[in-house]
């Protein structure tokens, strides 16, 4: 079987755990016989382990046809009009407005005047909307020019892609949803945005979420059929013991770390707020705030308006050993994600022996035993759980040693052959 998976970003060019759920679900796929993947990213950057799993940039797809037309293989077709000065799919709106029409024997045609290669940076930058848009029209390239049996994509930016591969082959489709504009809005979604999910999530005919809090919401939300929607579990990369990397302290305070996108998704001011509170209690710790976002500045802020800055710490964006380094020096990792569809980083700090601390309104705590679990908005539960491991070494210990004993068993494998169960169900 070979499976045709469209991404966004693959290690080490990464934002947060997309990439690495990626990576690690590819990785997984090596250990079932016969299965093969093609992994479609904008950019190639050339510097990705490409060890498990055939990289296929679509910034190295030539576009050298003015007309290009594929073998129809549904009655119904579409026209996509473009101007002679704009290349296709301008946004995903102008993609969704596709004019319908009944015709017999068809064929699909795009016309263009562009010629050469579409160029993308792999990233999440101004004109994203624009950049999604050509990966779908290259997605339709490469479905009439490569064998594949199913088609896989993660997450929306490339829900696009997957319905144009769709259309182009008539192959199944799988949606994998790692997250939804609900998780990253608080509720606030954008038109767009939701638009794209909900066309992608309909013309799936299996949706796999990472987590039962994020299929509740694909089949509440966007009123998708309960049946064709699987939860698939994450799971974490093990570790080599060389590669495990241990930092000499250098100071003899507790350091209790957040590592995530500094995003309102993710609590970054309940942690803040914790940070006060647990200072006033006691003097030999520090925070740490790890990671990006655009709620750094106000976080910045408020820290120094609450006159905590002398025991508090930005980092930036941590990835790769940055990560193992920080969990090397840290006492606490605290993850108050206020909707948090599954959630790695706790994974990884549990490999490396570090409590972890979760908002119960996360996906991962839908499989942790051994990790203390909070409402994300409950400041005083937080500060009181993180008071105590930090002061008391037998409740400490305990998570530590089961909790790292709980994640070991969490494999990528294991995932991997749910989804080829799922796979299993679709091909014909």
């Amino acid at each position: 079987m070979r499976v045709l998976m469209f991404g966004w970003e693959f290690p080490p060019h990464i934002s947060g755990g997309l990439g690495t759920a990626c990576y690690g679900l590819t990785k997984g796929m090596t250990f079932i016989p016969g299965l093969d993947v093609i992994f479609v990213v904008p950019k190639v950057f050339g510097d990705e382990d490409q060890d498990v799993v055939t990289l296929l940039g679509a910034n190295n797809m030539k576009v050298t046809r003015t007309e290009t037309d594929f073998e129809g293989f549904l009655k119904k077709i579409h026209y996509i009009e473009i101007g002679s000065h704009i290349i296709p799919y301008t946004d995903p709106e102008e993609y969704y407005k596709l004019v319908n029409a009944d015709k017999t024997g068809a064929k699909q045609f795009v016309h263009t005047h562009f010629s050469g290669n579409f160029e993308f940076t792999g990233g999440y930058g101004p004109n994203l909307f624009q950049e999604i848009g050509n990966y779908a029209f290259v997605a339709s390239l490469i479905a009439g020019e490569y064998q594949f049996d199913l088609i896989h994509v993660h997450d929306w930016l490339t829900y696009p892609a997957g319905v144009a591969a769709k259309q182009v082959s008539g192959k199944s489709l799988v949606v994998h949803v790692h997250a939804t504009d609900f998780d990253r809005s608080g509720g606030k979604v954008n038109p767009g945005i939701y638009e794209i999910e909900k066309k992608g999530m309909e013309a799936a005919d299996r949706i796999i979420t990472v987590s039962n809090l994020t299929r509740k919401t694909v089949i509440e939300k966007y009123g998708i059929n309960a049946e064709k929607v699987f939860t698939v579990y994450n799971a974490v990369e093990p570790l080599a013991e060389t590669e495990k990397i241990q930092v000499p302290r250098g100071i003899r305070e507790k350091i209790v770390t957040f590592l995530g996108r500094i995003t309102m998704q993710k609590g970054p001011e309940y942690f803040i707020e914790v940070a006060h509170r647990i200072l006033q209690k006691m003097d030999n710790v520090r925070f740490v705030m790890a990671g990006s976002g655009d709620m750094l500045t106000r976080m910045i802020h408020r820290a120094a308006a609450l006159r905590i800055m002398d025991k508090f710490h930005f980092t930036g964006f941590l990835k790769g050993d940055d990560v193992y380094r920080m969990f090397s020096l840290t006492d606490v990792y605290v993850m108050p994600s206020v909707s948090e569809p599954f959630g790695i980083s706790p994974l990884e700090a549990m490999q490396s022996n570090v409590p972890v601390i979760i908002s119960r309104q996360s996906g991962v705590s839908e499989i942790l035993h051994h990790a203390i679990k909070v409402d994300f908005w409950d400041i005083h539960a937080m500060a009181d759980a993180i008071y105590g491991i930090l002061n008391y070494e037998g409740l400490a210990s305990f998570f530590k040693k089961h909790g790292k004993d709980e994640v070991e068993n969490l494999k990528w494998e294991n995932s991997a052959r749910k989804v080829k169960e799922i796979y299993d169900q679709i091909i014909v």
